[in-house]
């Protein structure tokens, strides 16, 4: 019954990491291409 809460808070913490680390690969994966590369700006 005691153990409850510590099982509890490393379920969050566990869910946290993996939020953590899947948002900086995405980013990485975001920095490395062009952003919007092949859309081009309205020529007026």
């Amino acid at each position: 019954m005691n153990n409850t809460i510590y099982f509890i808070l490393g379920g969050l913490a566990l869910v946290y990491f993996i939020i953590l680390f899947n948002n900086k690969r995405n980013q990485r994966n975001r920095k490395s291409r062009k952003f919007m590369d092949d859309k081009r700006r309205f020529d007026n």
